[in-house]
């Protein structure tokens, strides 16, 4: 079997509503407009999809499609994934590709894989489990009051935990980790994101009260090029730390973390930010090879079946944007994510489509 055509799609997104931000000064929810959908067909006609989901991502993959990615893979066996793989560090040395299209020929390749076996990628992957709880990954809302009170919902819709980004303001944050911690008592997980909003010296801030309210994880403080800040951040605070999202360098990187202390809760896998499934996949061995934890990022597609297939992932991270809060439809009220039974990953559901690109619409269930 050999790859034969390698196409780019536009396809139409519209606006996330309600729009939000992640902290202050760091605006959440992407803007409408056209996202990418690679195909990767062969001569025995097996195909596999990847959905680009960053603006942009569709003229840029359709540039990297006809100038390098066209070339690159066709006349391949599409099974030898491992090698392609490489071939796409091969290609990342001279483009300096953006992370989150690293991984899109990977992602494209698996989901080919599995359909052709006819199962869901998790199945192929090896599969751990069926089942995985939630956490509500709170946005930043007004005031400490509103947050005790999306909490509060947040538990009432059935979520087995909550992580807040919160203002990134050191001294109000952590006024706010505190005040959760007494709010909702000591049973519910709760996590705090800093989306690189600190210099070291507020991260230690922040850390001191996270570690007294008993908080599950401390995750990304700081920006994460410095793993020796990361390292005295995690010599100096209780609370764990999980690390190692956005940086570059997929599992190579996220080891170096691990090294240095500095994953003292674990590290970060993600189709989007780690390398595709293969990137994902080495991170998760590496860190269990720590005996830390692999935490999926992020609600897309791929990362609900590595949630199935990683054995040292915890929860699985929906996302929580208004108030009234709105628990996502693949969220059970027993505030359960279930494994997906559709064939291989396909495409998210709820968008307009090409007719070549229907066959490949997700099914959850």
């Amino acid at each position: 079997m050999k790859i034969t055509h390698v196409e780019c799609w536009s396809v139409l997104v519209p606006a996330v509503e309600p729009t939000f931000a992640w902290r202050k000064g760091l605006q959440g929810g992407f803007p409408g407009g056209e996202r990418g959908v690679l195909r990767i067909g062969t001569d025995e006609g097996a195909c596999g999809v990847a959905f680009a989901g960053r603006p942009g991502s569709a003229d840029q993959l359709r540039e990297l499609v006809d100038r390098v990615l066209r070339d690159e893979l066709t006349g391949q066996d599409p099974l030898n994934r491992e090698w392609l793989w490489h071939r796409m560090w091969e290609v990342d040395r001279i483009e300096e590709l953006p992370l989150p299209l690293f991984g899109i020929v990977d992602i494209a390749l698996w989901d080919l894989a599995a359909r052709l076996y006819g199962v869901p990628l998790w199945q192929l992957l090896g599969g751990f489990r069926t089942e995985l709880p939630a956490y509500a990954s709170t946005t930043t809302f007004g005031s400490v009051q509103e947050f005790l009170d999306v909490a509060d919902q947040c538990v009432a819709l059935g979520y087995h935990a909550v992580k807040v980004h919160a203002w990134g303001d050191a001294k109000a944050d952590a006024r706010l980790a505190l005040a959760l911690r007494e709010h909702l008592g000591p049973d519910i997980d709760l996590m705090y994101d800093g989306s690189a909003g600190f210099d070291l010296p507020s991260a230690l801030y922040v850390g001191d009260a996270l570690s007294d309210a008993g908080f599950l994880w401390y995750e990304e403080p700081m920006l994460e090029f410095s793993v020796s800040a990361y390292a005295e951040l995690a010599k100096r605070v209780r609370v764990p730390l999980l690390v190692a999202e956005t940086s570059d360098g997929a599992h190579m990187n996220s080891a170096d973390f691990i090294r240095a202390g500095a994953a003292t809760f674990g590290v970060r896998a993600s189709a989007g930010l780690r390398g595709g499934v293969t990137g994902s996949l080495r991170t998760a061995h590496v860190a269990d090879a720590f005996g830390v934890r692999a935490e999926v990022h992020g609600m897309d597609l791929p990362n609900q079946h590595l949630c199935m297939a990683l054995s040292n992932t915890t929860y699985y991270e929906s996302l929580v944007t208004s108030n009234p809060v709105r628990r996502e439809s693949i969220i059970g009220p027993d505030g359960l994510l279930h494994a997906p039974t559709g064939p291989g990953v396909g495409l998210p559901p709820g968008l307009d489509y090409p007719a070549e690109l229907q066959p490949y619409i997700a099914t959850h269930h």
